[in-house]
């Protein structure tokens, strides 16, 4: 009798699965057409949006969030048509009913999911900006779900949580391309102050990438005076994209200038010079 059972089951079984097989084979064929299209909709939108908004990095993100609310809705859509409602209700109805427990299971990716959606909308940087986030200090590549990818200037792959990138202060480096740089000159005692102060603003008006206006005007002041030195502190603007290379090379520039004018005019820049002295000492035993 249980033997009997047995096969009956499996006889019920079988023909169930074949008559079930055509919808198995629509539901399989509407989920890869319906793959398919969401990633011709993503490469559409994708062109779109990067063509027309100065926004990239909340193009992306849109995009990958509207793409998986679409998958969500085609791998619910094809339970149905397979005829498996019961087990997309029941996906429905664990989701809702453990959706307390996964929070707080998975409190930090829900944090950070949703600080990632805070800064598609608000954020203070965008691609390739020039950012320091914490003690991380480099160029913005991408943001994710859940992290911020920052490129160090060493070569370092850094990602950071959306939710620190919202706690923490930002310091953003390039958002108008306009940066002030700094550097620090000792010259002699026995110069005068107002005789190297025309060839520091002269070498300054000679360098095209300094910029001159009322807003961003370079100046000097005095910043110390050492043992052998009065040392001078210029500073000035200057409009690069380039952060950690154009700036450099420009204040490199400058520097190099400005050596050469103060040779050419005279204005000696001493060396910290040291005296030792040396005593000898007559031991008698």
């Amino acid at each position: 009798m249980t033997f009997d059972i047995i096969i009956n089951s499996l006889e019920n079984s079988y023909q169930e699965f074949i008559a079930n097989v055509p919808r198995f084979l629509a539901a399989i064929l509407v989920f890869s057409i319906g793959l398919y299209l969401t990633g011709k909709i993503r490469d559409l939108f994708r062109d779109k949006l990067l063509s027309k908004t100065k926004d990239p990095l909340m193009a992306n993100f849109l995009l990958k969030t509207i793409r998986l609310i679409v998958l969500i809705f085609i791998g619910m859509f094809t339970l149905k048509i397979a005829g498996l409602d019961g087990i997309a209700n029941t996906i429905l109805t664990a989701a809702g009913a453990s959706a307390v427990i996964l929070g707080f299971a998975f409190r930090d990716i829900g944090e950070n999911f949703i600080s990632g959606i805070i800064l598609s909308f608000n954020r203070p940087f965008n691609i390739d900006d020039v950012v320091s986030i914490g003690d991380v200090f480099g160029r913005v590549k991408s943001m994710e779900f859940r992290y911020t990818k920052i490129k160090t200037f060493d070569g370092k792959d850094v990602y950071i949580p959306n939710s620190d990138v919202v706690k923490k202060p930002v310091t953003n480096y390039t958002e108008d391309g306009r940066i002030r740089l700094d550097f620090t000159v000792g010259i002699a005692y026995e110069n005068k102050i107002s005789d190297a102060a025309p060839i520091i603003k002269e070498v300054l008006s000679n360098q095209k990438s300094v910029i001159k206006s009322e807003s961003h005007e370079p100046f000097f002041l005095v910043d110390s005076l050492n043992v052998n030195t009065v040392d001078l502190k210029i500073f000035f603007w200057v409009d690069v994209e380039d952060y950690r290379k154009d700036a450099l090379i420009i204040k490199s520039n400058i520097m190099a200038e400005l050596k050469e004018a103060f040779l050419k005019n005279k204005i000696a820049m001493p060396a910290n010079i040291q005296e030792f002295k040396m005593y000898s000492e007559n031991f008698t035993s």
